[in-house]
């Protein structure tokens, strides 16, 4: 008799293998942010619409984001998920590039449907 949940378990881990053993798409990418949280307003940070571009390149991952404002005093730490979250995607040696940037500013245009919906703007 095979063990259903052992065989699971190996592909799984077959699974999580494989990607850390290339870069990453954009998608898989834009999912891992997708666990960032920023505290003040309890939505990921890609549903925000703080995520403005992702850039993989052979051993770097460049990726420019934002805040809901300058005087964000959560910017470091949701910038140390971040990169916590990215770091798990990547092969060993890979460079993570956070570039936090100003421009265009943040507004409510940039997020999301369910963020909206979140807000009762939907």
């Amino acid at each position: 008799m095979v063990n259903s949940k052992h065989i699971f378990i190996s592909l799984s881990m077959d699974h999580v293998m494989s990607m850390q053993s290339k870069m990453p798409a954009e998608e898989d990418v834009r999912t891992a942010l997708r666990s960032v949280i920023d505290p003040e307003v309890g939505l990921n940070i890609v549903d925000l619409g703080l995520i403005y571009g992702v850039e993989i390149s052979d051993n770097k991952l460049h990726v420019d984001l934002t805040m809901t404002t300058p005087a964000c005093p959560m910017g470091e730490m949701i910038l140390d998920n971040a990169r916590q979250a990215l770091a798990a995607l990547l092969p060993a040696g890979a460079e993570i590039e956070l570039n936090l940037v100003w421009e265009p500013p943040w507004g409510p245009d940039k997020m999301g449907e369910h963020a909206r919906k979140y807000f009762g703007w939907g």
